[in-house]
């Protein structure tokens, strides 16, 4: 890892923690203090923007640190799952960030005219195993360390975040299809090499 990369990630990740203390704080939808809640969690922008011109593992790495202040949120401040959610909260993020980023590796998405639909379309897919994790996250994981299970915070969650991740990806697809957007990120942060085709 270069101090190029090392940079990149620490920006990205600041920018993660910022906009989940911003957004988690600005934008409550549900507030039980004690039993559970949600909020807006804008996080996984820079997530996104990690994956996409980082890779898996930096996306992953920038996941887990940017969701760090939520797991923080959803444990202490709003709920009452203390470390269970410092810890299963950011790990669910990493997943979602090793998932864009390896559908981008693989596919070579950034190498591709229409980079910009299909950014859309993997943000919406790279998703899929976050949610999953959630669903068993409150049904089981929550029952076998605390003995009782929160499955009534699935159909609160779960549309939330599709909510949240269908907007990101529409946000994601415009900045990826920006070509000044484009050559600043490849320019100054990318530490990967990505052919440009526009």
């Amino acid at each position: 890892m270069n101090s190029k990369e090392i940079a990149f990630i620490a920006m990205m990740s600041a920018l993660g923690l910022t906009l989940s203390a911003l957004s988690l704080n600005i934008a409550p939808i549900l507030n039980s203090v004690g039993q559970g809640g949600a909020a807006l969690d804008l996080s996984h922008i820079a997530t996104f923007i990690a994956a996409i011109f980082g890779g898996p593992y930096v996306g992953a790495l920038v996941g887990f640190i940017g969701g760090i202040y939520a797991g923080y949120y959803f444990g202490y401040v709003l709920g009452s799952l203390g470390l269970l959610s410092l810890i299963g909260v950011p790990f669910g993020k990493a997943l979602t960030g090793l998932t864009a980023g390896f559908i981008y590796r693989r596919l070579k998405i950034n190498n591709r005219k229409n980079s910009s639909l299909l950014t859309t379309i993997t943000i919406l897919i790279s998703y899929i195993p976050e949610c999953l994790y959630t669903i068993a996250y409150f049904l089981y994981i929550v029952t076998f360390v605390y003995g009782y299970a929160m499955s009534f915070m699935i159909p609160i969650v779960i549309p939330k975040a599709w909510i949240e991740i269908t907007v990101m990806s529409v946000l994601m697809g415009a900045l990826n299809g920006n070509i000044g957007f484009k050559e600043f990120m490849l320019k100054f942060f990318t530490p990967q090499k990505i052919k440009r085709t526009y």
